[in-house]
Order: structure tokens, then C-alpha cells, then sequence
């Protein structure tokens, strides 16, 4: 498209989210459930940050990673469910050319620092399972602060580069987005500019961003695992294991459902299949954490019920 050509086009100043339109008679029930989702994401990550706060037991490098990955899931929710109830009561669910890049911003810092954040975490049991005597040495305070600083930097960085250059493109029209919120590659079909550098960005973020994490973590946990199997009692075996189980979960959940949702093949699927995984990985993921977390580690439900007692006490004084 030549240069005139493109100042003959219409301006697009907002979008039109198309997710849940197949639907219009269950808004109201799907507003019910996501408010009930985001309550309890927002209800289950703030009281394993209050827990690890408070519980000198779990000031630990392992629980350090636990309260930054839940602070992470709180503002992953946010940045994208508070829009999609909003919508639910519109008729014409829109979001602004500006917001639409803000969402982008955030979203793609909070995945991107996810990615590296567990990884992080995946070195902390590696160290822990294989390397127990020097693991005050290896995990000492700086190197969790530098950890979680690094992974928060490495999302930020990866987000300022899309959002960057998901601003220089061209919009042209139609400014419909078959989907409930504002990612780099719906941006991209919308373009009538060449959009080769973002795709070629975007290959080596995930790259990066993406793979390297999971394939660490990955190789971390065959180290664990070969490590654990080698201990002689069952009893050793089993608490050993127990330490990684709530991670492990979680990385399952997390890397499997952004790996169905980004790279799958697109053809083929209907829109409602396209939203149900998106749900999954943005909705249903940092909803499921806290949960997990809660109900594998014993030393977390300790705290917990300490902190529901405290509450209790509180209450009954205060009456």
C-alpha cells in the first residue's frame, strides 16, 4: 500500500471485541462467572502474599518467588477481566486505540515475566534438591532480589519492543478483533502496513521469552527428578518431591495452556474454541495457582489456617 493510499484510509480510533458475541443471551451468566473468577483469583493470591508476609516460616527463597508470582497474577487478571465485565454490559463491547496498546503493554510484561519467573523458580528447587549445602550460598537474598528484578525487566523490555511496534502500524480498517482483549498478533491481521519486523520480533521473543524458560525448567526438573529417585528411603523420596510438586503443577498449567493457546494451529477452530483457550490461559491460570499452592504445601495451609484463626480472634475481641 503506498504512502497516499494509506492517508486516504480511515483512522482506527477503537476496537470492537466479537468475543462472546455468539452468545448474547448469556451475558449475564458469563459476567457471573468471571466476577466469581476474578474475586477469588484476586481473594486467593492476596492472602498467599498476606501469608508469606506475616509467617516467619515462609520467609524462604521458595515462598520469596511464591508472594512476587502471586502479586504477578494479580495484575495479569486485572489488566484484562475489569474490561471484559465492563463489556458485558455494552452492547458495542469496545476499547480504545490507546487502551488497546495499554492492554497490550501490560499483558505481554506480565506473560513474558511469568515465563521467567517460574524458570527462576525452577532454579531455586534445582538448588535445593541438588545442591542443599550450599543453598544459602546460591540463594542468598541478593540472588532472589536480582532474580525476580531480572525477570520483571526481561517482560518489561519484551513489552516496550511489541508495544513499540505494534504502534507504527498502519490501521486501516476493519477495526473488528475476534476475541475478548488486545494481543500483538490480532493487531497484526488488522494491519494494512508490512507488519515482517513485528512477526519477526515476535518469533524471537517467544524464543527467548518463551521456549528458553520452558526448556530450562524442563531440563531442571529431569535434574530434580534423577536426583530425587537416587535418595534411598521412600520417606526422604516423598518430601523431597513434595517441596516441587505445587511449581511443577503450575508450570504444567501454565506453559501447556499458553502453548495450546499461541501456538496451535488457527485454522480450523471457531471462535468460541479460540476463547475457551484464551480463558484458560488468562482467566483460569492465575486463578488455579493460589488454589494449588494452598491445597500441595503443607507449610502454606499451616500458614493459612494461622492467618484465618488470627482473623477469628480479631473478630471475636472486636465483638
Amino acid at each position: 500500500m503506498t504512502p497516499f493510499e494509506m492517508n486516504n484510509q480511515t483512522d482506527v480510533t477503537e476496537f470492537i471485541f466479537l468475543g462472546f458475541s455468539n452468545h448474547p443471551k448469556l451475558q449475564g451468566l458469563f459476567f457471573l462467572v468471571f466476577l466469581i473468577i476474578y474475586l477469588t483469583t484476586l481473594l486467593g493470591n492476596m492472602l498467599i502474599i498476606t501469608a508469606t508476609r506475616i509467617s516467619l516460616a515462609l520467609h524462604t527463597p521458595m515462598y520469596y518467588f511464591l508472594s512476587n508470582l502471586s502479586f504477578l497474577d494479580i495484575c495479569y487478571t486485572s489488566t484484562t477481566i475489569p474490561v471484559i465485565l465492563v463489556n458485558f454490559f455494552r452492547e458495542k463491547k469496545t476499547i480504545s486505540y490507546e487502551g488497546c496498546l495499554s492492554q497490550i503493554f501490560f499483558l505481554v510484561t506480565c506473560a513474558g515475566t511469568e515465563c521467567v519467573l517460574l524458570a527462576a523458580m525452577a532454579y531455586d528447587r534445582l538448588v535445593a534438591i541438588c545442591h542443599p549445602l550450599q543453598y544459602p550460598v546460591f540463594m542468598s537474598v541478593k540472588v532472589c532480589v536480582f532474580l525476580v528484578t531480572g525477570s520483571w525487566l526481561c517482560g518489561l523490555v519484551n513489552s516496550v519492543t511489541h508495544t513499540v511496534l505494534a504502534a507504527t502500524l498502519a490501521l486501516c480498517g476493519p477495526n473488528q478483533i475476534s476475541h475478548f482483549l488486545c494481543d500483538i498478533p490480532l493487531l497484526l491481521k488488522l494491519s494494512c502496513s508490512d507488519t515482517s519486523l513485528n512477526e519477526s520480533v515476535l518469533h524471537v521473543a517467544s524464543a527467548t521469552i518463551g521456549l528458553s524458560p520452558c526448556l530450562f525448567t524442563g531440563v531442571s526438573y529431569i535434574l530434580i527428578i534423577s536426583a530425587i529417585l537416587r535418595i534411598p528411603s521412600a520417606q526422604g523420596r516423598s518430601k523431597a518431591f513434595s517441596t516441587c510438586a505445587s511449581h511443577l503443577t503450575v508450570v504444567v498449567v501454565f506453559f501447556g495452556t499458553a502453548n495450546f493457546n499461541y501456538d496451535r494451529p488457527r485454522e480450523g477452530y471457531s471462535l468460541d474454541v479460540d476463547i475457551l483457550v484464551s480463558v484458560l490461559f488468562c482467566v483460569m491460570a492465575p486463578m488455579l495457582n493460589p488454589i494449588i499452592y494452598s491445597l500441595r504445601n503443607k507449610e502454606v495451609k499451616g500458614a493459612l489456617r494461622k492467618l484465618a484463626g488470627g482473623y477469628m480472634i480479631v473478630g471475636n475481641i472486636s465483638v
